[in-house]
């Protein structure tokens, strides 16, 4: 069985540890959880590093709990945030828990028969019928004030880095994931927490809470990941459209491809570490490669599979790389009629886009590519020049005859058009009924 702790750190999964955790690991099947925001539907990769330090935990032999914050995602977090969070109701964290499970489902063991089966509980279903009483005089006394504010999380917010203050809910947040960490302590044996780092003063809370309501010879600790950046200290996970999600309807599988595909060298080399289970072998024989022959992208690619992968299937994967080749690959109009509509719309992402009415249809290619509302050429003479040098294509298919009727036949999906003049310069049609 492999060393998990060995294991995070030739993954540059480790920030910080505290003592003796690596110690109770060696001599004993630890239980473990990490806890996840509820506020959405799906999870995005920026929640990646943590699902995967779960994953190699179940691997190590050790048994993952990922806990869905449903009582504390309806406070808010203050821990690297400016703001307070939206609250949500109940039944919108249902249905986002629901959904959360079935994605983590593709990276943990849930169904196992051993020991070691992971588990997702809900801290809403402890945390409902705690009355503010009975949290003061459970929780509350154990943890002074002094205490509390002398996180930097709170610190911040106090300090004015932030534009609205700190409320008392949020306050009060470390004290109940601390609590969350003894209900688990007590009730599944949970002697560890894992986290990102921006996380660690919580995690700290939930330790110091076990050890002052149950003694000081209690075994629990924390452990956490780095926050992810990406190579040039950005942000990692965000692009200008938002997150990447690891729902295919928030993010295609396509885009989802694309981004991993288009990170930077250095990006890759640390990404494929964290976010695959690839073994140091197989990683250092890619990295090896990609220094050899950078051109290629070896490392970009083989990241792009793994994770698109794990996170979709394999048909999604195989739809991914077919739909890659089109801007630049001898693809046909067949290929372009295989693509799902948010794929086709994600492969052509920022070309030239036109709109025409569907009254045009019938009419030469030359009238419409010309025409005011289409100007794919600038004049009649410019596209029958290219034509005739066999440069100019209509779904990928050549025109040989400035004048063939572009009509319904030819639209892809019912409505679109794409047209393409010289190698690299596409148009995308839209043709609307009005």
């Amino acid at each position: 069985m492999k060393n998990f702790i060995e294991e995070l750190k030739w993954r540059g999964m480790l920030a910080q540890i505290m003592p003796g955790a690596e110690e109770l690991l060696q001599k004993e099947m630890v239980t473990a959880y990490l806890g996840t925001d509820p506020t959405a539907d799906s999870l995005h990769i920026g929640h990646l590093c943590g699902i995967m330090m779960l994953r190699h935990l179940q691997q190590c032999g050790h048994k993952p709990i990922i806990l869905v914050g449903g009582a504390t995602g309806m406070i808010g977090d203050p821990s690297g945030k400016s703001q307070e969070r939206n609250l949500l109701d109940s039944e919108t964290l249902y249905h986002n828990q629901e959904c959360i499970k079935k994605q983590v489902a593709k990276f943990l063991d849930f169904d196992s028969k051993e020991a070691n089966a992971a588990e997702m509980v809900n801290n809403y279903d402890w945390m409902k019928d705690f009355t503010f009483l009975d949290f003061a005089r459970t929780v509350g006394k154990h943890i002074t004030v002094n205490y509390m504010m002398a996180k930097d999380s709170v610190q911040q917010r106090l300090n004015g880095t932030a534009r609205d203050g700190l409320s008392f809910t949020e306050f009060t947040y470390q004290l109940l994931q601390g609590y969350d960490f003894l209900h688990l302590y007590q009730t599944k044996g949970c002697k560890m927490q894992l986290g990102g780092n921006d996380q660690w003063g919580n995690m700290t809370t939930g330790t110091e809470l076990i050890r002052r309501t149950l003694g000081n010879d209690q075994e629990a600790y924390a452990l956490t990941c780095p926050l992810i950046t990406k190579a040039d200290g950005k942000k990692f996970g965000k692009t200008e459209s938002g997150n990447i999600w690891l729902d295919r309807n928030r993010t295609s599988p396509y885009k989802f491809y694309q981004f991993w595909l288009n990170v930077s060298d250095d990006d890759a080399e640390k990404y494929i570490k964290i976010f695959t289970s690839l073994d140091k072998q197989t990683i250092d024989a890619l990295v090896e490669e990609r220094k050899q022959d950078p051109g290629r992208r070896t490392l970009q690619k083989r990241l792009a599979e793994e994770v698109t992968l794990l996170v979709h299937s394999q048909a999604d994967l195989d739809a991914a790389i077919e739909a890659s080749g089109i801007l630049f690959g001898k693809s046909t109009k067949e290929n372009l009629e295989k693509l799902d509509e948010q794929t086709f719309l994600d492969v052509f992402e920022g070309v030239e886009h036109f709109q025409i009415g569907r009254d045009l249809l019938g009419q030469p290619a030359v009238e419409i590519l010309t025409s005011d509302n289409c100007k794919v050429f600038p004049s009649k003479g410019e596209m029958r020049k290219m034509v005739q040098g066999g440069g100019v294509s209509i779904n990928k298919e050549k025109l040989t005859d400035q004048n063939r009727p572009l009509t319904e036949a030819d639209l892809i999906g019912g409505k679109y058009l794409l047209a393409q003049r010289g190698k690299k310069n596409y148009y995308l049609i839209t043709v609307n009924n009005s």
